[in-house]
């Protein structure tokens, strides 16, 4: 299929694009490399070398004889420019990673709020309306998180985007009729961030254009994702994928293998009760390449799927990381409005079903990632690990500039 990734040039549009290459789709990047500039912006960088985007692509053609093209197109500002580039390229499939996707640099200031909310709905929005314009029948597969849930159950397993109520039936005078009336709906949101709220933003505009124009949507709702390498990114150094480290674009276990890995102090955040859910990248990569196998048909809802494989309580992950490395913990005020404690139980079994082995979490990859992070440690900068981004200016005040991690 001709697929164009949108963000292709990401922590997880890059190894995406190359497993999609991979398995013999004709693969085209989309990038305005926004990512990069933040770099500039926050004074960090990846822990691994990442080269330029055209020394990665001929590394790519070196390794594997293939070609992926690369388009440098905003799609939040150039609405044209992106759609003269589907009516080019004539895409079947889209793959939308093209957003601003780290929680704490959404909270950092009101300019960053305002650049995550016009950059992320901007470019979904545009995306849409460009699909609609070009009149191709192309299937939309986006990354979300299971962040639009918020983090806890209310007693029940979060289904997969969809709640089935029972709704009491009245009559026109409002008088109850004593049926139980079936309905389908979202399963409400509770964000946490702007970044999430984009998301949440997201699903709404994914639902209208579903049924107005009869789109074919998939939306991956994903955990946070740990690890670095995928198996085509181990085929060439130049094909290296980001490692974020930072308070504010780092996840939360790669931000800990990390700090095992330098001998810094793993930063837990109020009582590590929180509860998350994890994939890892290779699991990440499949996941993409399986949506991409198994679009909704014209004119049915939205697809969503819950990308994820396991959950794990922050301060278990911390501990074990320890009791793996020999590294020390410590105890940090948690600058989020979260509670201190939960529970998180969500299904996964739509991709299960669809042939997807999930990698779990083992102290063998725990390792892979530590050594990763040691081997490139001397382009660690340690005033980077603590956070600046703060929920609300109230906790500014006499609170560690510390965060907790990115979903």
């Amino acid at each position: 299929m001709r697929i164009l990734v949108l963000g292709g040039d990401g922590f997880c549009g890059w190894p995406a694009a190359l497993h999609l290459s991979q398995l013999g789709h004709d693969v085209g990047i989309v990038d305005n490399l926004s990512r990069r500039r933040i770099d500039e912006e926050l004074g960090t960088d990846s822990l691994t070398p990442i080269r330029t985007p055209q020394e990665r692509l001929a590394a790519w053609t070196d390794a594997t004889g293939r070609t992926i093209d690369f388009h440098e197109v905003d799609i939040a500002q150039d609405y044209e420019g992106f759609v003269a580039l589907l009516s080019q390229t004539r895409p079947e499939v889209v793959v939308h990673f093209a957003e601003q996707r780290a929680a704490p640099y959404s909270m950092k200031s009101p300019t960053h709020k305002r650049y995550t909310i016009d950059n992320n709905v901007n470019a979904t929005h545009n995306v849409l309306s460009a699909i609609v314009e070009s009149d191709l029948d192309v299937h939309l597969v986006h990354l979300g998180t299971m962040g639009v849930y918020g983090y806890g159950t209310a007693g029940m397993r979060i289904p997969e985007g969809y709640l089935d109520v029972k709704v009491p039936g009245e009559d026109p005078d409002g008088n109850a009729t004593g049926e139980l009336l079936d309905q389908t709906m979202l399963y409400p949101t509770n964000p946490g961030s702007i970044y999430h709220m984009t998301k949440v933003l997201d699903q709404h505009l994914f639902a209208f254009y579903a049924k107005n124009d009869k789109l074919r949507i998939t939306d991956l709702h994903q955990g946070i994702i740990w690890g670095t390498h995928t198996e085509e990114t181990q085929l060439d150094e130049r094909l290296i994928n980001r490692f974020d480290y930072d308070g504010d674009y780092g996840t939360v276990l790669n931000r800990f293998l990390m700090q095992a890995a330098v001998g810094y102090p793993l930063t837990v955040h109020g009582t590590g009760g929180q509860t998350r859910a994890f994939i890892h990248i290779q699991d990440m990569v499949r996941c993409i390449a399986i949506a991409v196998d198994n679009p909704p048909a014209g004119g049915e809802k939205v697809k969503i799927f819950n990308q994820m494989t396991e959950t794990h309580r922050v301060r278990d992950l911390a501990e074990l990381i320890c009791e793996i490395s020999g590294a020390s913990l410590e105890l940090v005020p948690n600058p989020r409005q979260e509670s201190a404690e939960n529970d998180l139980y969500a299904s996964n079994r739509t991709f299960l079903d669809l042939g997807l082995e999930p990698t779990t979490l083992s102290s063998g990859l725990l390792q892979e990632v530590e050594e990763t992070a040691r081997r490139y440690a001397d382009r660690a900068d340690q005033s980077k690990i603590p956070a600046t981004s703060l929920w609300t200016e109230a906790q500014a005040v006499g609170a560690p500039t510390r965060i907790a991690e990115t979903a």
